[in-house]
């Protein structure tokens, strides 16, 4: 069975190598404007707007400050689509197994303080390694608790 997480990681996989990509300095709108030769007057009749409004548009754009509708009406207007997408750094599982093993290694040493004390310390690396490995796939099926402070 497909987890949820491998299904949005499979579907950003394709989005990954577009997360590098450095936006143009003058920003995206600027630059597709230029490249089809459209001046900031036309882009505005096209919009519906004043000139003056495409230029603050713009600078917004370069200040990342421009709205979602704002990049949406100026990219339809440009004959293109905004791109939306939040792409992980590293893999969701990967990072969902990490912070699994954090929390895991946390609470093992916990329990190994206190049978220590007792004399009873896990000393044995592959017990160890067993116990972290079922407390992080116990720990995963509740993600949600992954995010509380410990």
């Amino acid at each position: 069975m497909v987890t949820h997480y491998e299904q949005l990681d499979h579907q950003l996989a394709n989005l990954r190598p577009l997360a590098n990509t450095p936006r143009p300095a003058r920003g995206w709108v600027r630059a597709i404007r230029n490249t089809l030769g459209m001046t900031t007057k036309q882009l505005a009749a096209r919009m519906g707007v004043s000139q003056p409004r495409i230029v603050t548009l713009e600078k917004a754009e370069v200040d990342r400050t421009i709205t979602l509708e704002s990049l949406e009406r100026a990219a339809e207007a440009l004959g293109c689509r905004v791109v939306y997408a939040l792409i992980p750094e590293k893999p969701l599982g990967e990072t969902l197994k990490e912070r699994a093993n954090q929390i895991a290694d946390q609470q093992l040493a916990t329990v190994d303080q206190t049978m220590r004390l007792e004399s009873q310390g896990v000393t044995n690396g592959k017990i160890r390694n067993d116990l972290r490995n079922r407390l992080a796939e116990n720990i995963l099926r509740h993600p949600a608790r992954l995010w509380d402070k410990m």
